[in-house]
């Protein structure tokens, strides 16, 4: 990607907005605009098409977690949300990331993990290591019908994709999974990018999320074995 990554960022704290914006802006990275609830920073994706948001989740009016739901659905041009939170375990955390959330910070940052966040984030990664998003997942994941999952045909996958995903699902990052099933980086990554691809997600923390959504795996699996009844449809 070329050109200065353009951010909005939305908290109630006007505190919090100016102190990330200058962090961000000395960084060469360009605020587009600032928001004080959800639905201003909804209004600001709207209008400056940002490539990432930063998204405090308790706000007035609406919340981090629906605007997050509002922004994804409107697909605004690849934007991204990185939720910022005061806990990493808050539950709200599991419902922004169920919501489309890219992964969250915590409001303690440092600068330097701040901007390089917002890079990583903006060049398609998911800034959350898998094994934090399992915890956050297994701690807060609905289970029963009337959850809020996202539901989606895992016929689609092949054998192998399944267990790579299932796998993925219990924290192992790219090197480990290579290790596990004896196969090169490379072919783990195309794996990966074609799960990803044939379910619609948009990074692993997604794809972790719907592996305990569709109960691929469950709480507290290491992953090691098909399930006894792998799922296509719920």
């Amino acid at each position: 990607m070329s050109g200065p990554v353009r951010v909005v960022i939305a908290d109630d704290q006007a505190l919090v907005r100016s102190g990330f914006g200058m962090i961000l802006t000395a960084d060469g990275i360009e605020v587009t605009a600032e928001a004080a609830d959800g639905a201003e920073a909804v209004a600001a994706v709207r209008r400056t098409r940002p490539d990432v948001v930063l998204m405090d989740i308790r706000m007035p009016r609406m919340d981090g977690i629906e605007a997050t739901r509002r922004i994804m659905a409107e697909g605004a041009d690849g934007t991204r949300v990185l939720i910022l939170t005061t806990y990493d375990l808050d539950h709200y955390v599991y419902a922004a990331l169920a919501a489309g959330a890219s992964g969250f910070l915590l409001k303690d940052v440092t600068p330097e993990h701040l901007a390089a966040a917002v890079r990583l984030v903006r060049a398609g990664d998911a800034l959350l290591a898998p094994a934090i998003t399992r915890r956050l997942v297994e701690r807060f994941a609905r289970r029963d019908e009337a959850g809020t999952a996202v539901h989606r045909d895992l016929s689609e996958l092949t054998p192998r994709e399944l267990e790579v995903l299932r796998l993925l699902a219990t924290g192992l990052s790219n090197a480990e999974l290579a290790d596990r099933l004896s196969l090169s980086p490379a072919t783990v990554k195309t794996h990966v990018a074609r799960i990803l691809s044939k379910l619609g997600l948009r990074d692993r923390v997604q794809a972790v999320v719907l592996a305990y959504e569709t109960g691929l795996i469950a709480p507290g699996s290491s992953g090691d074995g098909p399930p006894e009844d792998t799922p296509g449809r719920r």
